[in-house]
């Protein structure tokens, strides 16, 4: 389908309560216009990528010299503007001849716009039919045909080229509307091709704000928990959405919650919550967890939980294999070959002794051992290594190399069940 014309911009009604008068271009009003801007800045147009049609106030026009004014015409045109729409009548009493001229010799379109709206009224209005018009011709691009819920959710999941205006113009087309001080937080489920467990999840949260889709094989969302002192989803926002999903899940659902982020704070760190969730069900499903899974249940987890498996993995598992294969045979090698020969547990049995910050109570709780039996696996342990595993210097290596023996460990079995995230 084409995209949306000059001339069907102007048919807008924002547009048309403008009263808008047409002094230059009237053969271009079928040049395509690709986004509608509005701007205040007179120094040159670097800003434009072209096809954009550009909205101003007239304020920096008002005293600017003859040739100051048809510079900027002329650089408008050079980026390929679609149109150039002035506002009259306050700060600019009418348009500089300048400004027509140049328009009209360059075949550039030139509005006056003789009542105020609001740009903002004008750039929603616009940029909304914009994107509504493009995305009704993806079906032929996207699996997913035409459903623009999952074509945003994977442009941000894959960081393709955004701007602002648009995630935002999209996400209201898909019924996406982030309150100020909302936190958004990324979502990823495998197992099912339902979203019926994050509808869930953001009813348990206090009727979250949620822009959820099915893909083959998986669930991505992104969840908009209101910015407020008290209710659901306050405090702790990461752990409020992985207790919603323990509840709403189904048993054998693996679910990774991303960061929290500002709603307010950029489609980046939208992108970036997003993208956090799905690395995050990479690893869940290739690596075995570090403690024991919650029998009968889902498991969730989170990007902060498996923060020292994505750090260990950036770039991906392929990638780093030999140094974490290093890693761990220079800093557990002892362990492993007395595991190699006798029935035992010892680098799981340390790394859970570490991420719990050394607790025997807590460690032996985990493993299901008694604490005299954690006492003689430590005592083992730190014999092999020939140090003392409580020592803070140590601290950091130790569990990076537990770690890494479990992602090398987990690799195999991942290729064997061909495991596919959204991509």
């Amino acid at each position: 389908m084409a995209a949306l014309t000059l001339r069907e911009v102007l048919d807008l009604d924002p547009v048309r309560a403008s009263e808008p008068v047409l002094l230059a271009g009237q053969g271009a009003l079928d040049r395509p216009v690709r986004w509608v801007h509005s701007s205040e800045v007179y120094e040159g147009a670097n800003f434009l990528d072209g096809g954009e049609l550009l909205l101003t106030n007239g304020f920096g026009l008002t005293d600017a010299a003859d040739e100051v004014r048809r510079r900027y015409v002329r650089e408008l045109a050079a980026r390929g503007a679609a149109g150039l729409a002035v506002e009259v009548g306050r700060a600019l009493p009418h348009m500089p001849a300048e400004v027509t001229d140049e328009a009209r010799r360059l075949g550039l379109p030139l509005l006056a716009l003789h009542r105020v709206v609001p740009f903002v009224r004008i750039t929603e209005a616009a940029n909304r039919a914009i994107v509504a018009r493009g995305l009704s011709g993806r079906s032929v691009l996207r699996p997913w045909g035409d459903d623009h819920t999952a074509a945003l959710l994977a442009d941000l999941a894959d960081r393709a080229a955004l701007n602002q205006p648009e995630v935002e113009a999209r996400s209201a087309l898909a019924g996406f509307h982030p309150g100020p001080g909302a936190r958004l937080i990324g979502v990823s489920v495998h197992g099912t091709r339902e979203v019926g467990a994050v509808d869930r999840a953001a009813r348990l949260l206090g009727g979250a704000g949620v822009l959820r889709a099915a893909f083959p094989g998986d669930v991505l969302a992104l969840l908009a928990l209101p910015g407020r002192e008290s209710g659901p989803g306050s405090g702790d926002p990461i752990r409020a959405v992985q207790e919603a999903f323990r509840t709403a899940a189904e048993p054998g659902l693996t679910v990774a919650v991303g960061h929290a982020v500002d709603a307010g704070s950029g489609w980046l760190r939208w992108s970036d919550t997003l993208r956090a969730a799905r690395t995050t069900l990479e690893l869940a499903l290739t690596v075995p967890a570090a403690e024991p899974a919650v029998p009968d249940g889902p498991l969730v987890t989170s990007a902060r939980a498996l923060a020292l498996e994505r750090e260990l993995t950036r770039g991906g598992i392929d990638t780093n294999r030999d140094r974490l294969a290093r890693l761990v045979q220079h800093t557990l090698g002892a362990l492993l070959a007395w595991e190699a020969a006798h029935p035992s547990d010892l680098v799981r049995t340390l790394e859970v002794h570490l991420r719990h910050g050394c607790s025997p109570t807590r460690t032996a709780a985990l493993l299901h051992i008694g604490r005299q039996s954690l006492y003689q696996r430590l005592e083992r342990i730190e014999s092999l290594l020939g140090l003392e595993i409580d020592d803070p210097d140590l601290l950091g290596e130790l569990l990076a190399a537990a770690c890494a023996h479990r992602v090398v460990r987990g690799t195999g079995a991942a290729r064997v069940r061909g495991l596919r995230t959204v991509a």
